[in-house]
């Protein structure tokens, strides 16, 4: 099938990880010079585990991914010009649509949880290579799939979730400047830092892809707290170098809860509640 050819290229996934690489070892030197520890190098090696996981279950599962896009592709509602400004534009509002409920999902519903916690689990905010090995499962995928139906060419589809993955490697950092009245319409380094931060306030804000206008529309942005240092990680966390451990650690936990949970409504919630509910 020529859709799973296209998503089976490992170039995307290549120059993302090169990318990342690139940056963390440019906060790394910038950090040495301004006498800050950015960098913990046993959860940087534990990124770049969990990172090599991700990849190779990607490279597995990019078949049987293909598949319901282009059934709905195939099945679609409109005809366009894929490369049209109108479309290119309505592909781009489309998927950063999606990707903040998406994204706010994952932080509300604890069996898309389980994935999504593993780039929560740095402390030091080395995440942006840190993704789960189970978005799949979770059913992350199931969020995009209108755009299909709508018209989309599941390769452009993919292009442009490829475009907003790569920009956030460039919003996970610790040294990222304001951007004025950029920070009205982006997402920058500095509302990304209030999102990956586990401090009280900071809970569950910022959820945007490229932009932050939608969680100013939905009331979930938030701004750095002015009265307290930022704090990384998950809320109750055990940290961990496993790579294994980190990427499975919310599953086995939840296989746990749900085990002890009484009755089927008490399971449920268990793994469709939020988490910590």
């Amino acid at each position: 099938m020529a859709y799973a050819s296209l998503l089976l290229d490992p170039t995307l996934r290549y120059m993302v990880l090169a990318t990342a690489i690139g940056l963390m070892l440019l906060e790394y030197g910038i950090g040495r010079l301004a006498h800050r520890e950015t960098h913990d190098w046993r959860e940087s090696a534990a990124s770049f585990g969990v990172a090599l996981g991700q990849n190779l279950l990607r490279a597995v599962e990019a078949g049987m991914l293909a598949m319901p896009f282009a059934f709905l592709y195939e099945h679609r509602l409109f005809d366009f010009a894929q490369t049209g400004p109108l479309a290119l534009a309505g592909l781009f509002l489309g998927s950063e649509f999606l990707y903040y409920w998406q994204h706010r999902a994952s932080h509300r519903i604890r069996w898309m949880w389980a994935t999504h916690a593993v780039h929560h689990s740095t402390t030091r905010l080395t995440a942006a290579i840190r993704l789960g090995w189970t978005g799949n499962v979770s059913g992350n995928f199931l969020f995009f799939l209108p755009l299909a139906l709508i018209g989309f060419h599941p390769f452009a589809i993919v292009a442009m979730l490829g475009i907003n993955l790569l920009y956030q490697f460039f919003i996970h950092s610790q040294f990222g400047p304001k951007l004025g009245i950029l920070e009205w319409v982006l997402n920058t380094p500095s509302h990304h830092r209030v999102h990956h931060a586990c401090n009280e306030p900071c809970l569950d804000k910022n959820y945007g892809g490229i932009l932050i206008v939608f969680d100013r529309l939905f009331g979930t942005f938030a701004e750095r707290p002015s009265d307290q240092p930022l704090r990384f990680g998950l809320v109750g966390g055990v940290q961990s170098f496993n790579p294994i451990r980190i990427a499975l650690g919310e599953w086995i936990a939840i296989l746990g809860d749900t085990w002890k949970a009484r009755g089927a409504s008490a399971k449920l919630r268990t793994l469709f509640g939020p988490p910590g509910g």
